[in-house]
């Protein structure tokens, strides 16, 4: 192996796969052998009996639909206030230096400390969970878009001046398709923390998703529904990961040169 040489598609694909195998083959090992207690960790099989169970007798699928609804709804949401701010702050000099220092104060407040508040204000519905995702989504994106569109290459906009670009232009013509693929990779990096800020909202004040059902699980010691939980998530996300990726590079094929 040599430093930063790419590696081909099969290979990377085989690699990645050897991964999981090897992870199960040792949890399998850990288990099934007995040097774990099962109350503490169950086995694979088991997890996947219980999660079929789930699936079937308690239509966990329900709430597998409701916690994507809330991740994707909460984080929509976040992204239409998010973007046009983070492009404004990296364009226009005064509104960075108006906005970056509530917005860095702001993105280090944990999505979690607003729960509280947040049900207060909200109740216990599906708003507040949105807002969970909203607050911890929105300051994050503002502040990545910002340094990215800041960091615009000044030679593709003095050109664009010297053909005649007015201001507006710079920023439509310019600075907007230059970034775009990098606000979409913002975009595809952030949706990956919304499930977590999902995860903690459901496990407060909620009775329907995915968090939920780890929290009853919890109380009965059912380890193998948490971890079916978990992989649920884990999986849900790595295909939206992919879907994203794949739908950047439709969208954006220049990125790629």
């Amino acid at each position: 192996m040599r430093p930063l040489h790419p590696v081909s598609p099969s290979l990377r694909t085989v690699l990645g796969i050897s991964f999981f195998v090897l992870f199960v083959a040792f949890w399998a090992w850990i288990t099934l052998g007995g040097h774990v207690n099962r109350i503490f960790l169950a086995d694979p099989l088991s997890m996947l009996r219980d999660g079929w169970r789930l699936l079937v007798e308690d239509r966990f699928w329900l709430d597998i639909l409701i916690t994507i609804w809330r991740v994707f709804g909460g984080f929509v949401l976040a992204s239409v206030v998010a973007v046009p701010l983070g492009i404004a702050m990296g364009a226009w000099k005064p509104v960075e230096a108006f906005l970056e220092p509530f917005v860095s104060f702001a993105r280090y407040l944990p999505a979690s400390a607003f729960i509280p508040l947040l049900i207060l204000w909200a109740g216990i519905g599906e708003l507040e969970k949105l807002l969970v995702i909203f607050v911890g989504s929105v300051f994050q994106i503002i502040l990545i878009i910002a340094v990215k569109v800041g960091a615009t290459r000044r030679d593709l906009v003095e050109a664009a001046y010297t053909l005649g670009s007015t201001n507006n232009g710079i920023v439509r013509r310019v600075i907007m398709p230059a970034n775009a693929p990098e606000i979409a990779e913002t975009l595809r990096l952030v949706l990956g923390w919304a499930w977590t800020y999902v995860i903690v909202a459901e496990l407060i004040g909620s009775s329907s998703g995915i968090g939920y059902m780890i929290i009853n699980s919890q109380s009965r010691l059912a380890t193998g529904q948490i971890i079916f939980g978990i992989i649920v998530i884990g999986l849900i996300g790595l295909l939206s990961d992919f879907a994203f990726k794949a739908f950047n590079r439709w969208l954006f094929p220049w990125s790629l040169a």
